[in-house]
């Protein structure tokens, strides 16, 4: 049986023990159902020398070879991936649009007595409800943005928040980036799709009756660019401003930015270009600074001469509703708990 499903919140709730993804590794690389596991009937080369086939000689030979593979590959993965299940297993199957690679991998699975079925139009049908949830209908939540100079911790206070119960969603956590020029992270960002496939499952297991904080951002966030359901809600989102002195949010930063801090050589390399923006005399102020290893100050000087003066740039620029100013005078988990319990306490009031 094919099972069609209308909308995003439909298919997160299908029910099934197992959502498998049986293309290929790249394809599965690229984006995925979130969750699903990767049982691929064709690998990159096999996709490639089926499709080659059926364009350069003829479909029937490559439907014939490409039987021989899946069913030859499907045999594996029940040995070996899946031989632990028992008779009770429900797996949910899909492939790029449910045609005959999830079919036949399918029908083997409920041969052996699993109660297995296909998701109607495979990954496709997947990315136009991701599309239609991010790009079309607009968001059903209630947005809270967390604001504030670059350094008042605002990514750590998400995380204290969700232990206290409050609803959250971490965007660069999704995006793998601390959203700034200096914000990468190991193991690189993830690619459009997954990101949208991230956020996606991450707002719909969030409650529209209840608000969600997250924290102020611009469109983009590394490479990655926020869809426009999210984009428009974040802007209307009314603000929660943290603030904190220049030595606090310095201290903060020389700690949560060690890794890049202690890294000179790409440290030079992300600075290097801002000469064109800031002026040759505050970026080469900038790289004594690094020579110096004197991380403090270079931390206090990046937030005054461009950190600093690019949020008051675009805060000029934007009309959202600032609707509490929380001060903080250190950073520290002290700190952060009291920033935190006030927080919760304007949300409570909201």
């Amino acid at each position: 049986m094919v099972l069609k499903f209308h909308s995003l919140p439909d298919l997160y709730a299908h029910g099934f023990d197992t959502v498998i993804d049986v293309r290929s590794p790249a394809e599965y690389a690229e984006d995925h159902l979130p969750g699903a596991i990767s049982l691929p009937v064709l690998d990159n080369e096999e996709r490639a020398r089926v499709g080659t086939i059926y364009v350069q000689q003829s479909p029937f030979l490559a439907r014939k070879l490409g039987a021989a593979l899946v069913f030859r590959n499907a045999a594996n993965h029940i040995e070996n991936s899946l031989a632990h299940h028992e008779g009770g297993w429900k797996p949910l199957v899909y492939c790029w649009r449910g045609g005959q690679r999830s079919g036949s991998f399918t029908w083997m699975l409920q041969q052996i007595g699993w109660r297995a079925e296909v998701i109607e139009g495979g990954y496709r049908t997947y990315r136009r409800l991701v599309n239609r949830y991010l790009y079309e209908d607009p968001l059903p939540h209630r947005l809270f943005a967390l604001d504030g100079y670059t350094g008042t911790a605002k990514t750590e206070l998400l995380a204290r928040l969700n232990i206290r119960g409050v609803q959250v969603l971490d965007l660069e956590g999704l995006a793998n980036h601390r959203g700034s020029l200096l914000g990468e992270q190991p193991g690189g960002q993830p690619s459009q799709k997954a990101f949208e496939s991230a956020l996606a499952a991450a707002l719909c297991a969030l409650d529209p009756a209840h608000p969600v904080v997250v924290e102020a951002e611009s469109s983009k966030i590394g490479s990655l660019i926020l869809p426009p359901s999210l984009w428009t809600a974040l802007c209307a989102a009314p603000r929660i401003h943290i603030c904190a002195p220049l030595e606090a949010r310095s201290a903060y930063l020389v700690r949560a930015y060690d890794d890049i801090l202690s890294d000179t050589a790409r440290l030079r390399d992300r600075l290097f270009p801002l000469r064109s923006h800031r002026g040759h005399e505050v970026v080469d102020g900038w790289l004594t600074l690094i020579e110096a290893g004197d991380k403090l100050a270079l931390t206090q000087a990046l937030m005054q001469q461009h950190y600093d003066p690019a949020y008051a740039k675009s805060s000029r620029a934007r009309k959202a509703d600032v609707i509490a100013r929380v001060d903080v005078p250190t950073l520290d988990a002290k700190g952060l708990e009291q920033v935190a319990s006030q927080v919760q306490t304007v949300l409570d009031q909201s």
